[in-house]
């Protein structure tokens, strides 16, 4: 992987909780792991392996205990918290397992909040943007109903149109089906790999689904805050 490919790169990565106290545990282990401008990749694990303190920290919400951070070039551990904000907000998306709508907007409304949020306003472009995401996703018909108008599957594709308004270089999903039943899971997925194959955003989705991780194209697996395996998998034409 050349530096015009890297999006992300951990060098020795570790990170320790209640460091110097008698209940001190180390979560993350020296991780060394790199991702390449929009790869598709399922991290997967037991519960308690580490993968939601990783997704905290490539998700620049937490700070690693030790080991070098990359994003886009710039040296995470080195920014200031009001430069990792700014980061995150222009760098990253995220989808949990949980859509988080605000009840109170459309569905147009969420999806454009990104934008409201970073310029205070909502123009023309932006709301055009929001609109043609939503088509995306299979919901032009549904720009205008509030979130409780809205199926399970809806409003998480709601959510995936909300996480890629301001054209992200990567998206963080956190058991993005996790919350839905076979089906809705299915065309949930079914619209991800849609939508990564029409742009360049990277994705990284951490699922408990075996069947959803084997239609991704790399396999990162943690165990007890290690790698244990980091392969590539041949996705279903």
């Amino acid at each position: 992987m050349n530096d015009a490919t890297e999006l992300l790169r951990l060098r020795g990565l570790s990170k320790t909780y209640n460091t110097g106290q008698p209940n001190e545990v180390q979560v993350l282990h020296a991780l060394d792991l790199s991702l390449a401008r929009g790869e598709f990749v399922a991290l997967i694990g037991p519960s308690g392996s580490g993968k939601s303190t990783l997704l905290n920290i490539l998700g620049l919400l937490e700070r690693p205990t030790s080991g070098e951070h990359r994003l886009l070039g710039q040296a995470v551990q080195d920014l200031a918290d009001d430069e990792l904000t700014r980061l995150r907000r222009e760098a990253l998306g995220f989808v949990f397992q949980f859509h988080h709508l605000l009840p109170a907007f459309s569905a147009l409304e969420n999806v454009t909040l990104p934008a409201l949020v970073r310029d205070g306003h909502v123009g023309a472009a932006q709301r055009a943007r929001g609109q043609a995401l939503l088509r995306a996703v299979g919901l032009a018909d549904a720009m205008d109903r509030r979130p409780a108008q809205l199926s399970g599957g809806m409003q998480q594709r709601v959510a995936m149109a909300r996480a890629l308004m301001l054209e992200p270089a990567l998206i963080l999903a956190d058991e993005p089906t996790g919350n839905l039943d076979t089906a809705s899971s299915d065309e949930v997925f079914r619209l991800l790999r849609e939508v990564h194959s029409q742009g360049h955003t990277a994705f990284l989705i951490v699922t408990h689904d075996p069947r959803l991780a084997a239609r991704c194209d790399r396999i990162i697996e943690l165990v007890d805050g290690r790698i244990a395996r980091d392969v590539l998998t041949q996705p279903p034409a």
